[in-house]
């Protein structure tokens, strides 16, 4: 049987409000629960944003992490995201060493990855790439022999599938020339 997943991916849509981010943060830390990552923005509609949260289900079960944020007057939507279900991204932001003798060697690398060049030093090169979390963790352990000087990430953002699927009554699309 394989093992439980230690993380879990909660979105939570709520009020965009003052104090609400504060609110959630201070429930988990009064009850002893572990934020992963978080990630917060307003959504389509002005009035709500979404909370991306990545809890270690290790701190608390996960059911009793969702009863408590239910319990927010804030709170309108709680959803867990399964892994198949979900497309989840990150972003990462890092300075790497890179004198002139290795410089090639690392832009393969970012070149690899799809990863951009932001600025360049002397000896070394910030580099920003967008991807799945294992994507960013491959890339940062491949960078690690380089010599990482500062490194940051967004935490995890992520949205459900759009259900592949096509109802029997929907019209074809069709190209528009």
């Amino acid at each position: 049987m394989p093992a439980p997943h230690k993380h879990h991916l909660l979105s939570v849509l709520v009020e965009n409000k003052a104090g609400v981010l504060t609110r959630v943060a201070g429930l988990f830390a009064r009850r002893g629960f572990n934020i992963h990552s978080l990630a917060v923005a307003p959504t389509e509609d002005e009035r709500l944003s979404r909370i991306t949260m990545v809890v270690d289900v290790e701190s608390a079960p996960l059911e009793q992490m969702i009863k408590q944020l239910d319990k927010l007057i804030n709170i309108i939507e709680i959803d867990e995201l399964a892994p198949g279900k979900a497309v989840a991204r990150e972003l990462l932001l890092v300075t790497v060493r890179a004198d002139p003798q290795i410089r090639g060697q690392v832009i393969e690398l970012i070149r690899i990855f799809d990863g951009r060049i932001v600025n360049v030093g002397h000896d070394s090169i910030m580099v920003s790439l967008e991807g799945a979390p294992d994507k960013l963790e491959d890339f940062e352990n491949l960078l690690r022999p380089y010599g990482i000087v500062a490194i940051q990430r967004t935490g995890r953002i992520a949205l459900p599938r759009i259900p592949s699927e096509v109802a029997e009554d929907t019209p074809p699309i069709r190209a528009v020339s």
